[in-house]
């Protein structure tokens, strides 16, 4: 039988928020190690163009702001290993994971950010231009500066739609908001917001059918199901507002969490509510999700670590 290795801090997925915990921990001399997860660097990895993470004037690209922050993790002396959790105890003591379900660990702390994925309507150029940097994106707070002056359609009708296409709105000649039924799911304010606002151009009964484009999006086929009728939409850029799920099914069960997944932990920290683990990123974070406040969780979550673990007996 082979031995079980015990980790002192162990971090649970990459991105900004585990890359940065991962810095701290390491500098606090934690030893942490990290598993990336089957996406290592997370979301930005599949982002081309970071112009908002502070440090970079000139704008940086995600793959590559992410192997500088795993870079300086390593460089402090975090071990970064490629590997996904797949099963988890966190109520033993000590805390008891498995890495792709043949690897057993114990450690004493543990730090989730494992993140979370949009959702995306599944179309085959959808993809293509999403994966090649054509003008296709989750995060219009991202990416909407890239689209200013020009017209551009999303897809959605909650609250993160609503607010994104008014977002939108203020840098973009025209926003075509694609609904999918004859009404919105965003609260009322929020659809008096889209409403009052001039060059917001809804269509209602509607669904995206294709998005046109060889390297870029120059266009969107969106079809009214009840009329049956389909129209294209000169655009250059195509936001998708359908939601986001937090990466948390292996903690469920063990893990306060609301109804769509998010960890719930004690505001105004990172703590969840089973002692010694912590929760940083878009895993728990579903208002901001942004790169710089992943990060800056992050780093509550490794001070958290330091200071619970301080406070337990030596082993």
């Amino acid at each position: 039988m082979s031995k079980v290795e015990h980790i002192h801090c162990l971090i649970i997925g990459s991105g900004p928020a585990g890359y940065t915990a991962a810095i701290y921990a390491a500098r606090a001399d934690l030893k942490p190690v990290l598993y990336t997860g089957l996406t290592p660097g997370g979301q930005l990895t599949e982002t081309t163009e970071v112009d908002n993470f502070p440090g970079y004037p000139k704008g940086i690209t995600g793959p590559i702001l992410m192997e500088d922050l795993k870079a300086q993790a390593e460089r402090f002396g975090t071990q970064v290993r490629f590997g996904l959790v797949t099963k988890a105890d966190l109520k033993s003591t000590p805390k008891r994971v498995w890495v792709d379900e043949t690897i057993e660990i114990t450690a004493d702390t543990i730090i989730i950010s494992t993140g979370a994925s949009a959702k995306w309507l599944g179309l085959p150029n959808e993809t293509r231009l999403r994966m090649n940097a054509g003008g296709v994106s989750a995060c219009a707070v991202c990416d909407g500066f890239f689209f200013k002056g020009q017209e551009v359609a999303i897809v959605g009708a909650g609250d993160t739609a609503a607010e994104e296409a008014t977002y939108l709105a203020k840098l973009c000649k025209k926003v075509f908001m694609i609904v999918r039924r004859g009404e919105m799911r965003a609260s009322k304010a929020m659809q008096n917001r889209v409403l009052n606002t001039p060059n917001i151009e809804i269509l209602w009964d509607s669904e995206t059918e294709d998005i046109l484009g060889k390297d870029a999006v120059e266009g969107v086929v969106v079809k009214n199901h009840k009329t049956g009728e389909s129209k294209t939409l000169t655009v250059t850029g195509f936001f998708v507002a359908i939601g986001h799920k937090p990466n948390t099914d292996i903690f469920k069960g063990q893990l306060d969490m609301d109804d769509m997944g998010y960890i719930q932990v004690v505001p105004g920290s990172s703590k969840t509510k089973i002692e010694g683990v912590f929760a940083v990123g878009d895993c728990f974070d579903k208002t901001y999700r942004q790169a710089v406040t992943a990060a800056g969780s992050g780093c509550m979550g490794a001070l958290d670590a330091e200071r619970w673990l301080a406070t337990q007996p030596v082993h």
